[in-house]
């Protein structure tokens, strides 16, 4: 495989981008010595700029459930852009795209455009406390909500024995420049385990404005919750007066209409969307039950932005929506069915090679994890027993093959409605090879 020109660039990058990029995730972290540099992507490929052609499934970390340059996105963004790009005023396909939403969330009354997900969770958190008039906020270990200073507690892998005891869990920054100030009103707890929750909303729930959460853990690879489990932490939100927010940056769109909504059967009090929603736009929203979203109408709840509700996106999200829900929400349907396929054959091939690899998946997120447990399912056990290194070595082996899984070692890899049979079988292959490698190394 070819790796001069991306050498090359890199080399010239880190003259003026700092790690060569602009997103640790995508640097040399990750991608060791330095990273591909991609040029253009089409449906389920990527190509980078040594002419290196790679089945793609870490899909923009999942921004793209149509993949790469979609006819029906191109179509309309080339349509569009012609009459401007963003204006900065209402618009049309802002209340277009808004009913789409509605109609698919039934626990949605309204909805607030934003860009990222970072700053539709700024909003969530912000509102739950001017609603409830409590400042602080429950998190999970584990769990990430973009790189906002109040939440950015607890989301990267640690030693286990700096984690505290689970009753009381250490809040450990992710990040200098963190004031004590920005942490002081945030709680962290162990997810997974109703006992430990109900533990602490018996002990804080009085000043809690409200408990955010993913629906499922996808900042540690991919662990599904238990049977039931969140049901119960809605129940005990209801019980004792905590708001419950659930951030479906990842999973919404994605692992089913309704995302994690709908896939457990719950009614939030505040949702939160991005990634998936913009099909490789920009776009995030705020989205929840009347009651809920009128404290943020005329700046009582104070939300703004420039960008908010961009032009071309809108476009993009609107026509993903439209396209994902045809013939009963075949496109849903079928990434779904793509991931569940990639989790059950590889599951086999590190079976038939003997390598301790563990896939597990919420729909079409997916995720492999070297380790001697049974299945992880929980932050600890992530943290105690997943071999990251082991990771990174099978997935640098999957590129060289022309396959490309995440280099990020705890991020999740996820299928588009453009993935076929064969990059299927094709995949699956190239697992098999690089996991007998990796017995035989």
């Amino acid at each position: 495989m070819k790796t001069e020109n991306s050498e090359q660039l890199f080399n010239r990058a880190m003259e003026v981008l700092v790690e060569g990029c602009s997103s640790a995730s995508r640097g040399p972290m990750n991608y060791k010595p330095f990273p591909p540099y991609m040029r253009e992507g089409k449906g389920a490929r990527i190509w980078d700029v040594d002419g290196n052609e790679f089945i793609d499934w870490q899909l923009s970390f999942g921004c793209l459930p149509m993949g790469h340059a979609h006819p029906k996105i191109v179509e309309i963004v080339q349509e569009k852009v012609a009459g401007g790009t963003h204006f900065a005023t209402a618009l049309e396909v802002e209340v277009e795209t808004a009913e789409l939403m509605v109609n698919m969330l039934p626990h949605v009354d309204k909805v607030r455009f934003a860009n990222t997900g970072t700053e539709a969770c700024m909003t969530g958190v912000r509102m739950a406390r001017g609603i409830t008039g409590k400042r602080k906020v429950l998190k999970f270990e584990g769990h990430y909500h973009g790189w906002y200073d109040g939440l950015l507690v607890s989301t990267n892998p640690q030693p286990i024995s700096t984690l505290g005891h689970p009753n009381d869990p250490i809040r450990i920054p992710d990040s200098s420049g963190l004031t004590p100030g920005s942490l002081e009103d945030t709680l962290v707890c162990v997810w997974n385990d109703e006992v430990a929750l109900e533990r602490m909303l018996a002990t804080h729930g009085h000043e809690i404005a409200c408990l955010v959460m993913e629906g499922a853990m996808s900042n540690m690879g991919v662990i599904p919750p238990k049977p039931g489990y969140l049901k119960r932490v809605q129940e005990l939100c209801r019980a004792y007066n905590v708001l419950f927010y659930l951030d479906e940056t990842v999973t919404g769109f994605r692992v089913a209409p309704g995302g994690a909504a709908e896939l457990y059967d719950l009614q939030p009090d505040i949702v939160t969307f991005g990634k998936a929603l913009g099909q490789g736009f920009p776009v995030a929203a705020i989205a929840g039950p009347d009651h809920i979203m009128e404290s943020i109408e005329y700046g009582k709840v104070l939300h703004y932005g420039s960008h908010n509700a961009p032009r071309l996106g809108l476009y993009a999200a609107k026509t993903m929506l439209e396209e994902m829900s045809r013939d009963n929400f075949a496109g849903f349907h079928k990434i779904s069915a793509i991931g569940e396929q990639m989790t059950r054959r590889l599951n086999q091939v590190a079976r038939d090679t003997g390598q301790n690899m563990r896939v597990q998946n919420v729909g079409s997120m997916f995720h492999p994890v070297f380790t001697d447990l049974d299945a992880i399912t929980g932050y600890r056990e992530f943290c105690a027993a997943a071999d990251l290194a082991k990771y990174a070595d099978f997935s640098q082996k999957m590129r060289d093959q022309g396959v490309f899984f995440s280099g990020n070692k705890i991020l999740h890899n996820l299928s588009c409605t453009e993935h076929t049979q064969a990059d299927i079988d094709t995949s699956i292959e190239a697992a098999g090879n690089a996991l007998e490698q990796m017995a035989r190394d």
